[in-house]
């Protein structure tokens, strides 16, 4: 008989399993040649840009100065591009390069197919359960970020 966690016992348990988690499939993203903040910048402008520096920064919870270093970095490889705001000519808009864009998602397919090789060791009734609350985590960051 399993006993039932508490609240505090199953956040406890996913925050520490969500970033062992993410840690083991992040391992994959090395092979993409830049660094972990440059990674994570510029899959924020291939999923959710183009964007202005600071709603770029924002988004990774810095401040503009330390996202305009790690935007120019992006620039000098080539993997995005900055482009005067046609709204606010005042303003930039960062905008994801082919090359980017085609890293970014080569370096999902590697994370995700090491998340499916951790997958494949499990049975259909626990596959079927993290489906379950795969679609339950869903729903409330969504709820959450409304």
């Amino acid at each position: 008989m399993t006993k039932e966690l508490s609240f505090e016992e199953v956040a406890r348990s996913l925050h520490s399993n969500a970033i062992h988690l993410l840690r083991r499939v992040r391992t994959e993203d090395s092979a993409m040649g830049i660094g972990p903040a440059q990674a994570s910048a510029l899959s924020v402008v291939v999923f959710g840009g183009p964007l202005t520096l600071n709603e770029l920064a924002g988004a990774e919870q810095v401040r503009p100065p330390t996202m305009s270093r790690v935007v120019e970095a992006l620039v000098r490889e080539g993997l995005v591009r900055r482009q005067i705001n046609k709204e606010d000519r005042r303003s930039v808009k960062i905008f994801a390069t082919d090359k980017g864009t085609k890293i970014i998602h080569e370096g999902r397919n590697r994370r995700e197919k090491r998340l499916i090789k951790l997958l494949s060791q499990l049975g259909t009734d626990e596959i079927r359960c993290l489906g379950r609350a795969a679609r339950i985590l869903s729903r409330i960051l969504v709820a959450d970020h409304a």
